[in-house]
């Protein structure tokens, strides 16, 4: 039973690593195609930062589901969540794909809080993605303790990932 569980789980971890790594990386290559010609999806960036706003809130409703005993609430809320975010990604690569990049055209102290916000929005995005993967996985192992574990450090790195999300794009949407 152990052996079949650690193999299920060195399956897991091997899936995780691949699309860990994989998801960044083809995001970065699109980011940087355009694609000729195409229409800019201009009406996407408001879109998709209101999916980041739903995603902040079901993330903070999911905790207060599972710590109220509601698992089967708790699960199909966090499922919920990996799916707008998965959506939030293609519609935010779509868009970079048909759009120029915009500048943020704030000034002074501002300018430096925005950069701030946007650079630690990205770097935990990217290390949001092993997180999320680890600890969704733990269900599906069984390992609910882990799971608890993975979940303290989880939730509130995605929770400031989906709010900076909808942060940045108010603060740069003046600018588009």
């Amino acid at each position: 039973m152990i052996d079949e569980v650690s193999i299920r789980e060195k399956r897991f971890n091997k899936w995780i690593t691949v699309i860990s790594v994989a998801i960044p990386l083809i995001v970065a290559l699109l980011f940087g195609y355009k694609i000729p010609n195409a229409e800019p999806l201009s009406f996407l960036p408001p879109i998709y930062a209101t999916i980041n706003g739903i995603t902040a809130v079901l993330l903070v409703i999911a905790v207060v589901a599972i710590k109220n005993g509601k698992r089967g609430i708790h699960q199909k809320l966090m499922t919920t969540c990996i799916a707008l975010s998965a959506l939030f990604l293609v519609m935010y690569v779509a868009y970079h794909m048909t759009s120029e990049t915009t500048i943020y055209g704030g000034e002074g102290s501002i300018k430096y809080i925005y950069y701030f916000i946007l650079l630690t929005h990205i770097v935990l995005s990217i290390s949001v993605i092993p997180l999320v993967l680890i600890t969704y996985s733990k269900v599906y192992l069984n390992d609910f303790q882990s799971h608890r574990l993975w979940a303290k450090y989880t939730f509130p790195i995605w929770l400031y990932v989906a709010v900076t999300g909808v942060v940045v794009y108010i603060m740069i949407s003046p600018y588009y």
